[in-house]
Order: structure tokens, then sequence, then C-alpha cells
């Protein structure tokens, strides 16, 4: 397929580049930065929502899908960056929140004025008053049912109470969203990227006696249906798609993702970056587990393989840490680290996903007051932990570990003020590192972050053993190194990742590897056979 071999990078257009110093990003502000994109060499770019919408989840919340929220700029400006970026071999992958709207969109305001018609485009169920109607949690903490009391009903809400589910089982509202995959067909995209796709198919609605509800609305009875006709009507069968799936298992994205079935390209899974969760709390930290990272991965590559699904492969996104902080180490191993981290994905098999920052080596936040976030889960969990007896200083570095806001500071361009991503106060502030850690500094060093990333994007396309071979895993019960061996005919590459910041051997000794695989593609292998990875070491060797 022709996206084996592609690169994505993600784009979160509120903290990528203002160019009118209202201090949010802005579309004027990607085509701005489009050379910088086709140099590092990314065929799609995914931009996450920049819909009309009250922005209480930072965009996933739309007020209306065909529209361009004023403070993103205009339809002309979309227009204009399909147009530059296609100039450029760039497509555009848009994302859809098909799961829920904002209660702010008119289809749920006329709901709520009474209207059955679009009362049934959302989940209403009679009552709920003082008791919801299942014991089901929302994502976002708390009850996942909100009560009307002029209406005696109450909605269903997996998110944020202002984020409203959608009735899938209504072929009107079916028919809807395939006129919004039509409309931005039409207007030169050329890819889609749908947010928690997987829960859009509900099952029964009844109390879950041994979990938060999700048994009840993950990977639901019709979700494929659903998502064949959606693909087959809408006429993106053959786009280069993507589902973001929550809580999902192999066996159903291998279904997803399986040509044969007609639904997507691609899936997101999320299970390997819930390694460091304890007892599956997000909230609760431990180092991770890198025993159970190295099960997931062996498992989801290769039963992928065997079953014909196709995986999207990242660390990073909008709603993760930044992965050198998190898996790596920001500070003493700060380049080492972020470059390990980044050949252990690339190489696998599957389309690897840049997001914005990820190519510099960006790290977590650093923020040490709730006052400096702006996400609602983080700002909903400082309250939740508090009450559960967290002391603030507690509070704070579990929320500095955990914050989707680690994520969303602005992109750092520069070591100048504001890392010269805005001339006015950006929305969420810059990262105090951009003095050291900034594009203008790395574009051009060759052993920088970003070009080791740039030769990763280059090496998929030139070496078909990356894009199209069979991959095995090695060094299964070495908890220290990642590795496997990716083969096509009779070309052999193997990927060595030292996963700790201190000296570490192989199972198998380097000089072995070095007798079967004798060329070095990535890292250093000096003439003296040494018998250890140096931290965070990172050896790609290949016949």
């Amino acid at each position: 397929m022709s996206f084996h071999d592609e690169v994505v990078y993600q784009i979160y257009p509120k903290s990528f580049q203002d160019t009118n110093g209202d201090g949010w990003g802005d579309l004027a502000g990607i085509t701005q930065r489009l050379d910088y994109l086709r140099n590092l060499g990314v065929r799609y770019l995914w931009i996450t929502p920049f819909y009309p919408s009250p922005q209480r989840d930072n965009g996933y919340d739309v007020a209306d899908y065909c529209a361009i929220d004023p403070r993103y700029g205009t339809m002309d400006d979309f227009d204009t960056l399909v147009r530059e970026a296609k100039a450029r071999g760039i497509g555009l992958m848009l994302d859809m929140v098909f799961n829920h709207t904002s209660t702010a969109h008119a289809w749920f305001q006329k709901a709520l004025a009474g209207d059955k018609t679009y009362q049934d485009y959302y989940i209403f169920r009679d009552g709920g008053k003082g008791v919801p109607i299942t014991n089901w949690v929302s994502k976002f903490g708390g009850t996942a049912w909100e009560y009307v009391p002029r209406l005696d009903k109450s909605y269903l809400h997996l998110f944020d109470v202002t984020q409203a589910d959608l009735n899938w089982e209504n072929p009107a509202v079916r028919e809807e969203l395939k006129n919004v995959l039509r409309f931005w067909k039409a207007r030169g995209v050329e890819g889609f990227r749908f947010d928690v796709v997987n829960l859009i198919s509900k099952g029964a609605f009844e109390d879950d006696a041994t979990g938060d509800g999700r048994k009840y609305y993950t990977d639901g009875p019709h979700v494929h249906e659903y998502l064949q006709e959606l693909v087959h009507d809408a006429g993106i069968d053959g786009m280069v798609t993507v589902g973001e799936m929550s809580s999902t298992s192999i066996g159903s994205c291998i279904r997803y993702s399986n040509p044969a079935e007609h639904e997507l390209a691609m899936t997101f899974s999320f299970h390997h970056l819930k390694v460091d969760y304890k007892d599956g709390d997000k909230w609760s930290l431990m180092p991770p587990d890198f025993h159970k990272l190295k099960q997931l991965f062996a498992d989801w590559q290769e039963q992928m393989t065997a079953g014909g699904g196709w995986n999207a492969l990242f660390w990073c996104n909008h709603d993760q840490p930044r992965i050198v902080s998190r898996f790596g180490d920001d500070k003493t191993y700060w380049k080492e680290s972020a470059k390990m981290l980044a050949a252990a994905i690339h190489f696998l098999r599957g389309t690897p996903y840049i997001y914005q920052g990820e190519e510099l080596g960006m790290t977590n936040a650093g923020f040490t007051s709730i006052n400096e976030y702006r996400d609602v889960e983080s700002i909903n969990y400082h309250k939740i932990l508090r009450a559960a007896g967290h002391t603030e200083e507690e509070t704070l570095a579990i929320i500095g570990e955990r914050s989707r806001d680690n994520s969303r500071t602005p992109m750092q361009w520069t070591a100048g003020e504001n890392a010269d991503f805005t001339t006015g106060t950006p929305w969420l502030a810059v990262n105090a590192n951009h003095t050291a850690i900034n594009a203008e500094q790395e574009v051009g060093d060759p052993g920088s972050i970003h070009a080791f990333y740039k030769q990763l994007v280059r090496l998929r396309k030139e070496l078909p053993v990356i894009a199209e071979g069979g991959i095995t895993f090695l060094e299964r019960e070495n908890d220290d190194v990642l590795a496997y061996e990716r083969t096509l005919g009779e070309k052999t590459l193997r990927v060595l990742c030292n996963l700790r910041g201190t000296e570490t051997k192989t199972a198998t000794p380097l000089a072995d590897y070095r007798k079967t695989t004798p060329g070095t593609l990535l890292g250093n292998y000096p003439e003296e056979l040494r018998e250890t990875l140096r931290p965070y070491e990172c050896l790609v060797l290949t016949n």
C-alpha cells in the first residue's frame, strides 16, 4: 500500500504557529511552515480540529463540522493550505470527532428546545434526576450522564458534560456524518483520522458491576457495520484513514484495518502507553514496566501482521506526555534517549506518526502551579486528587507527569521570545527550555534529533524491508533491551534499543549480531566489538 512507506506528522494548530499575534496558532501558520515540513520529508499532515468550538476540550467539542473557527482563520486560509501543501507533495488528514458533538452544536440546541427529531440524534433517556441512568463513568471523571430538568431526561456524555454522544443507531445521524466527509473530500482533503471511533456503537445501557461501563460501549455490537457503511457511502475507501481506538483489542483492530473489511487503513491503540499506570490508573505514578511494553509491542506487531491488520506507530500526540520525559531522560541523556525512542518505533511494521516538536526532542512543560494549566482533564483531576487526600505538592507532581498540556505547549521554533510561536501572549505558556531546544538550532545540524528523524523518514522510503518486511522479536526476556528483526527476502535488519540509562548487555552477544548482520545502518559500532550497549543507545544492523 502507498502509505506503508510514508510518515504522518501531527499538528495541533492551536500550538503550532500564530501569524496574527493573538497567541493562538492558525491555519496560515501551518502554511507558513510547510517548507520546514517538506524538508523533514513527511507525506501527510494530520491536523487536529479547527472547527467552531467552545474549546471545553480544545476543539474536540465540535459545534460545526463544516466550518472554520475564526480563531484559526477562514475557509480561504484552508483552501490555500491545501493548495500549498499539495504543491509540496503533502496531503492533509483531518480529524473527525464523530462519537459526540459539543452541546453548543445546532443539533443539540434543537434537542434541548424539545425537538424530538434532534433528541434522537443523541442518547437521551427518560429520568435520571438524582440517580444517573447507569453507573458509567465519564473519561474526564464523574458520571457519564447529565440530567436536563426541563426535559426530565438525561443525555450520555462519555467525555466532558459539554460533549454529548451521538446516536449512531439513527440512520439520519449516519447520513449527516457522511456528508461531512464528502464536504472535506471535495475541498481536497486526502485522509481522515477518526476520534475514539470504536465507541460509536453502544450496547446495553446497564450498570457495570465490575468496571466503569466501558465494556458496554467499547468495540460495540454494530461498530464494524457502521464503519463499512460510512466508508463506502462517503466514498473514502482507499484513502488514508486511521481510527483512534480506546481500550480496544488486537482482534478488533485486525478487523478495523484489514483491507478486506473496507473500514480503516490503520488503527491507533494505547496499551503501550499505559505501562506506567499503577494498577491501570493514569493518575497513579510508577516507573514504566518495560517487560510489559516489550510484550505489548510483540503481541500487536506479530498478531496484526498475521491477521492482515496495520498499526499506526506513535509515542506522542496531543493527549500524551512527551515521550523523552516519560520513558527517556530529558536531562543527562536527552539527545540519546530521544533518538533511541524514535528508532524503536520507526523501524516497526506500521505507519509512523511524528507529533509536532517530537522531532526536536521537546519535553514536558515543567509547570509548577495548577493556574498554568488549561486542560479540562488536568483541572478536573487536580480537584479529584486533592479530594482523595493528596497534598498540593503530590497532586502537582502527578499532573506534571500526566497532563495533556505537556504536549500542547507551543512549538519551539527559535530561542527568541515565545520561541517565535507568537508576537502576542501565547494561550499556553512556552516551555522555558525553548532557549536550548528549538528548530532553528537543530535544522541543519547533522548530529541533532531533527536530523535523526529526517533520516528515519528517508530510510523508510529507501528500504522496502522497513515498509513491508516481516517482524520477529528478539531479547524477549531481557527487560533492558527492545530488539527485533525485520526480514524481506534476503534482506535482514536488526534493531537493538537500550531502554535504560546504564550500560546494558544483550542476551545474544553483540559480536554474534554483528557476524550475521555486518553492516551498521544507525548508531556507533567501533572496530573493537564491545559487549554492552551504551545508555539509551540504539544500534540498527543490516546485511
